[in-house]
């Protein structure tokens, strides 16, 4: 079977694996979770138990959480280096280095500010706080990002590879959150708008909102919850 890949809505970091998976090649499918409502069933549980997005169905039927894991997943079956490197080249290196920095502090970032605007009970004074406290860390991680960039085209050098679509997940929450203008950063301005224009991201980012959009050819349909639920959760 093709893998599946469960993905969450409304701005998921799991946006920029479906851009993966388009660049990727191969065959798969998936399957859109609102993440306000349905990833929160206790059904989702069986799949898995943190109830967090994304989550990948593997070829033999496994579901894989945790973003990490499922892009090593993709990259050992990237055989033809089309998002990824050599295994153990610089290249590779660099590659992992700024998707570990993007999947934890510059992700961790943004927490603070979810958090605000998520609470259940409003506490203006909290609130005030944590966005305060948000805002500062994600200016932080931004010019950390913007010293870690060189004056390659791509994130981890002269062509795209899965580190572009971690950023594309996860960076378009600066303005979401309203935190500052990204020309403040210039490199990391003229990357972001490289990769949103990018035939695969433009792709991922309509399925997200549930638009109509036309793949590469590579994925082969979206699949209800339910079904991806019935047939390969845990019970």
């Amino acid at each position: 079977m093709e893998p599946i890949l469960l993905y969450g809505f409304p701005m998921g970091t799991s946006m920029g694996l479906v851009a993966t998976l388009e660049w990727l090649g191969r065959p798969y499918r998936l399957s859109r979770v609102d993440m306000l409502g349905e990833m929160r069933e206790p059904t989702y549980a069986g799949l898995n138990a943190r109830h967090e997005t994304p989550v990948l169905i593997t070829q033999d039927g496994r579901a894989l959480s945790e973003t990490m894991a499922i892009a090593a997943h993709l990259e050992a079956r990237d055989t033809e280096r089309r998002v990824s490197f050599a295994p153990g080249s610089p290249q590779a290196d660099r590659m992992h280095q700024l998707m570990a920095f993007l999947n934890t502090g510059f992700t961790a970032a943004f927490a603070p500010l979810w958090v605000a605007m998520e609470l259940a009970s409003p506490d203006p004074a909290y609130q005030a706080a944590l966005r305060r406290f948000g805002r500062d860390a994600v200016i932080k991680r931004h010019d950390q990002l913007e010293g870690m960039l060189d004056d390659s085209p791509w994130l981890a050098g002269e062509r795209r590879t899965m580190a572009d679509g971690l950023l594309a997940g996860v960076a378009r929450w600066l303005e979401f959150h309203e935190v500052a203008d990204i020309a403040r950063w210039p490199k990391l301005q003229a990357l972001r708008q490289r990769v949103a224009a990018d035939p695969a991201v433009v792709y991922a980012t309509a399925v997200e909102n549930g638009e109509p959009a036309q793949s590469s050819g590579s994925c082969l349909g979206q699949l209800p919850l339910a079904d991806v639920v019935s047939r390969f959760g845990r019970q």
